[in-house]
């Protein structure tokens, strides 16, 4: 069976997050050669009998989504993690249990993520909108981009808005759900909700009886009754982080944890890497803004957190998006998978080059590195501003504000990297 690939995904309420906000914070951990492209989607509404064509499988549209920001592997048509106009924030892992995941092609946990995000103007519509597809298509597919590596997982979320959060697991087409409204939760790579449950499939308790998994009359732990016999469960680098802190945690204090690479949060193997970083800031009071920010580029402790914030005419960023390749994309011609493209943007092949500059330890890559981390810390310092502000926020002035930043990177990069 597959070993799911670590996961660092958390969210963190008060009294763990600084008061009046909800702290959520993902690493996308995937194999190291793979791109992920940040894209924005904006809202839309569609015709009666529409359909959405997902990364193995076309479902009914629904008649309108939300304005999406995702953070995303370049191949596929779900996400890693991602967030909506409303502040409400999905991430994906990856998870084990007793019955192996289906092979047969149908809805990757990660395109539950952007039907999430699409479709849930709430958290708790969110998890309502994933079971219920998840109930009517199921999961299955390949999790790479890869025909010789096939792996095939059950999927857990994490879900959160400015009021509450929620956990989900699932095996199959069951599941169970933890609602989180203090204190700090993350996910891992094995089933972690034991016996607070919120929510469940109508089903699950009979279906585990059924298969001689649990009986009447014991106590009903879901992560002991789905998980392998005699698994060891696997430590969450984010509580040992996090375990060390002493709370009122801030934007900072969980970047800083993705880029630990002491605890695990941050991956750099020799197989896998943490390919794409997310943070976002979610103020209780719903007079100031969500703010996302991103990096999209790998090893966040190599990579900028760039910040977006939802508006009406947001710019499109075309230099953190990848190739599109059509009908002539490996991953929608039969056999799939069989070759691959470049799929790396203009961001990604500057920060490659740029790495090789950064990791010598010379004068010039340390330098360079000292910008990037400068630049970032403007970044927050004024997003830190904004949220402190009585003003109303100016529609016009962050729209173009992820772009910018962007091209800024860029730039700073060019002049340190002779290209």
């Amino acid at each position: 069976m597959a070993v799911a690939p670590p996961s660092s995904s958390f969210v963190a309420f008060p009294p763990a997050a600084e008061a009046g906000r909800v702290i959520f914070g993902k690493n996308s951990t995937r194999p190291r050669d793979e791109v992920q492209e940040v894209v924005y989607f904006p809202c839309a509404e569609y015709e009666p009998g529409a359909q959405v064509e997902c990364t193995y499988i076309t479902i009914n549209q629904a008649p309108r989504t939300h304005a999406v920001v995702l953070s995303r592997p370049a191949w596929l048509w779900g996400a890693e993690m991602g967030a909506n106009e409303h502040g409400v924030c999905i991430a994906n892992a990856a998870v084990v249990a007793r019955e192996p995941g289906a092979r047969t092609e149908a809805l990757l946990g990660m395109d539950l993520v952007r039907l999430g995000v699409e479709r849930g103007s709430t958290a708790k519509t969110a998890l309502d909108t994933i079971v219920s597809l998840l109930e009517e298509h199921g999961q299955g597919g390949n999790y790479s981009e890869d025909r010789n590596t096939y792996h095939a997982f059950h999927s857990a979320f994490l879900i959160a808005d400015r009021e509450e959060g929620w956990v989900l697991e699932t095996v199959g087409k069951f599941w169970a759900a933890e609602r989180i409204t203090e204190g700090f939760k993350c996910l891992c790579r094995h089933l972690s909700i034991t016996t607070n449950i919120d929510a469940e499939h109508p089903e699950l308790r009979s279906y585990a009886q059924e298969h001689g998994w649990w009986s009447e009359g014991h106590k009903f732990n879901f992560s002991e009754v789905f998980s392998l016999p005699d698994e060891e469960s696997s430590f969450c680098s984010g509580k040992e982080f996090f375990g060390n802190q002493e709370g009122d945690l801030t934007v900072q204090t969980v970047i800083d944890a993705l880029r630990d690479k002491e605890t695990g949060v941050c991956v750099d193997s020799e197989s896998l890497l943490t390919t794409s970083s997310m943070v976002s800031v979610l103020p209780q009071s719903t007079v100031s803004p969500c703010v996302h920010f991103f990096t999209a580029t790998p090893d966040p402790a190599r990579s900028i957190f760039k910040p977006f914030i939802f508006v009406d005419n947001v710019k499109l960023v075309p230099q953190a998006q990848s190739p599109c390749f059509g009908e002539e994309d490996p991953v929608k011609i039969q056999p799939r998978f069989e070759s691959k493209v470049d799929r790396r943007h203009e961001l990604y092949k500057a920060h490659e080059w740029a790495l090789t500059v950064i990791d010598s330890e010379e004068e010039p890559g340390q330098k360079l590195k000292e910008t990037m981390l400068d630049l970032e810390k403007q970044g927050l310092k004024a997003m830190e501003d904004m949220l402190l502000s009585t003003e109303p926020l100016d529609p016009a002035e962050v729209a173009d504000l992820f772009y910018d930043c962007v091209d800024t990177e860029i730039k700073f990069y060019k002049q340190g990297v002779p290209f």
